[in-house]
């Protein structure tokens, strides 16, 4: 039954898919995910590789790489039952496969073992996972601009994103984000990111440890009144987060996205309704006023243009 669920899965998202895998990064993830298999499959390469095969059919995998690879099979499914975006499900397949790998090459030959190993370090050390260019209504913070956006208005509520572009969760989280700043965003209800890997100042203002052991990236810190009000995940005292799963049902819950946007529309009407009344020029002889203001004025001809 979760291999038909999973098949099923993944042909609803294959058109996506299929655009993530012409992207150089996962072209290259999976070329090195499935190179163990090319090696031992390939005809002309596999006759010279040793085997533990009673028959001797070095093209076939013997049982230790059975066991190796259905061991592999069960730490993916068990990762992947926390997985929420496709992104993490395929991050996931790609980082163990790439650990299965290096153990089948070292045990096959310790050269072509040293030798996935160091393009396996090279491609960590040079290729990133693309980053999310979709649509989204997400004001990004500097360290200068941050505070004074958050105080500007606090008839404003502010939902702010900390993350790191190193840190693969908060990569998986960008759609997720994005999709609820479609859904929600209006004038009293704001969405807000900031780099807390590149500006480490704001990090210790308001308390999110970088380091990967903390486990706090992201962190989702929702502001009312330019004063914080909740943040997700919390922190314990030994200054590690509480687990919390970063989907789209959880933040709506914990946040009470419904209840203040239902709120911030009232705001954004009563702000639409001042803004009319300041534009209306109810006096008389205002249109004799501007123009002879307009008559004192300089008139733009295309020389000056």
């Amino acid at each position: 039954m979760g291999i038909i669920t999973g098949l099923f899965t993944f042909l609803y998202h294959f058109p996506q898919i299929y655009k993530w895998l012409l992207k150089p990064y996962y072209i290259v993830s999976f070329s090195m995910t499935v190179a163990f298999l090319l090696v031992r499959k390939t005809p002309g390469l596999c006759e010279h590789l040793s085997s533990a095969r009673d028959d001797g059919n070095s093209c076939e995998f013997d049982w230790r790489e059975l066991e190796i690879l259905m061991f592999l099979s069960a730490i993916v499914m068990m990762k992947n039952r926390r997985a929420i975006t496709m992104e993490q499900h395929i991050g996931n397949l790609f980082m163990f496969s790439k650990v299965a790998n290096v153990i089948l090459f070292f045990r096959l030959d310790i050269r072509f073992g040293i030798l996935y190993l160091a393009l396996c370090v090279a491609f960590v050390m040079t290729c990133k996972p693309p980053l999310y260019m979709g649509p989204e209504y997400i004001k990004y913070f500097s360290d200068k601009t941050i505070d004074e956006e958050l105080q500007r208005d606090s008839r404003v509520t502010w939902i702010v994103e900390f993350y790191a572009n190193w840190s693969s969760e908060c990569q998986s989280f960008a759609r997720i984000f994005a999709d609820l700043s479609l859904k929600y965003n209006c004038a009293g209800l704001r969405f807000g990111k900031v780099d807390i890997g590149r500006y480490s100042d704001i990090s210790e203002r308001y308390r999110i440890s970088t380091s990967p052991l903390s486990k706090q990236l992201p962190s989702l810190l929702l502001f009312q009144g330019g004063q914080e009000v909740m943040r997700r995940p919390m922190v314990d005292n030994k200054g590690r987060a509480v687990t919390w799963t970063f989907n789209e049902e959880n933040i709506i819950r914990e946040f009470n996205l419904n209840e203040i946007f239902q709120k911030s529309k009232k705001l954004n009407k009563s702000m639409s309704l001042r803004e009319k009344q300041n534009s209306a020029q109810p006096e008389e002889g205002s249109d004799e006023l501007l123009e002879n203001s307009d008559s004192n004025q300089p008139t733009e001809s295309k020389k000056d243009q």
